[in-house]
């Protein structure tokens, strides 16, 4: 499956190869295969489309930093300002395309608006989507390998690391996740309680129940206590209406705060603005409506 054609037909998620893919390479869990970032894009997202925004490193300290774990340490991508202070706290998660250039990208947007921002590479035990070119094998070789109390557990880790630095207000923790990272972000609202708020753009609400993501968003709605904004697409093949409707009935009985906003008219990755599904109208108003959302929750 190429660039082009992602987002337009919904992938079997529990079944990958049916996207074209290899099986998988039996990466162990228990060492790094990524000890740094790659630079640029994934190669998967090429070609890059002409809109792609880039944000300078004016006013910001940015670049990657080593995240310490018990097995050893992963790599991320953080951006803050550089005035001395302590700024709160948005955690950036990733794409099925890992920490790559438009991501790194996000989080100097962030900083620019006085956040400690960082993206941590979730993907660094299991593979380096980076130097993958078809979709399909990013699926069934990293993505489908990667469990979620990992992804749990290492979203703990870049929080600590964060307060550690001297640099942040920990207590002021938001997070921001885009497509994969969309449904981390639900997954990881109910996980950590002292999250002050999160958004997901347009994250997948079910179909990956597995041995290793054991709850799909839409079984623990209900039970969310962190408020939660989605921005989803109308037009999303992987994100039926009928999903969106049920999470959001779900939410409505957590007494959270959380909601989701429903774009129509544009389809999945209408962030990704180095995507063909970017919309820059659409991008613009979620954007707005994911730092009011953070700044009202206290982020």
């Amino acid at each position: 499956m190429k660039l082009m054609d992602y987002g337009l037909a919904p992938i079997d998620f529990q079944n990958p190869n049916a996207a074209g893919s290899t099986p998988s390479d039996g990466l162990s869990r228990r060492t790094f295969v990524m000890t740094s970032l790659a630079s640029g894009f994934a190669l998967a997202a090429n070609p890059v489309m002409a809109e792609v925004i880039t944000t300078d490193t004016k006013g910001l300290v940015a670049g990657e930093v080593s995240i310490p774990v018990a097995d050893g340490r992963f790599p991320a991508y953080r951006a803050m300002p550089a005035k001395p202070g302590k700024y709160p706290v948005v955690l950036v998660v990733q794409e099925i395309f890992g920490v790559h250039e438009h991501i790194k990208d996000v989080c100097r947007r962030y900083a620019k608006r006085g956040y400690f921002a960082i993206a941590p590479e979730l993907f660094a035990r299991q593979g380096d989507v980076s130097s993958m070119t078809d979709i399909g094998q990013i699926l069934s070789t990293v993505v489908s390998k990667v469990p979620d109390a990992q992804v749990n557990a290492d979203l703990d880790a870049t929080v600590a690391y964060a307060r550690a630095s001297g640099h942040a207000r920990a207590d002021r923790l938001g997070l921001v996740g885009f497509c994969w990272g969309g449904r981390a972000a639900w997954v990881y609202a109910r996980h950590n309680p002292k999250l002050k708020a999160a958004v997901a753009y347009y994250g997948l609400l079910e179909g990956m129940k597995s041995d290793i993501k054991p709850q799909d968003p839409i079984d623990f709605a209900s039970e969310l206590k962190v408020p939660v904004l989605g921005l989803y697409a109308g037009t999303d093949a992987y994100v039926k209406a009928e999903t969106v409707a049920k999470m959001s009935a779900g939410l409505r009985q957590s007494g959270s705060g959380s909601e989701i906003v429903v774009f129509p008219g544009v389809d999945h990755g209408f962030n990704a603005d180095y995507r063909p599904s970017y919309d820059p109208t659409a991008a613009t108003y979620a954007a707005k409506l994911a730092h009011d959302w953070l700044k009202e929750h206290g982020v």
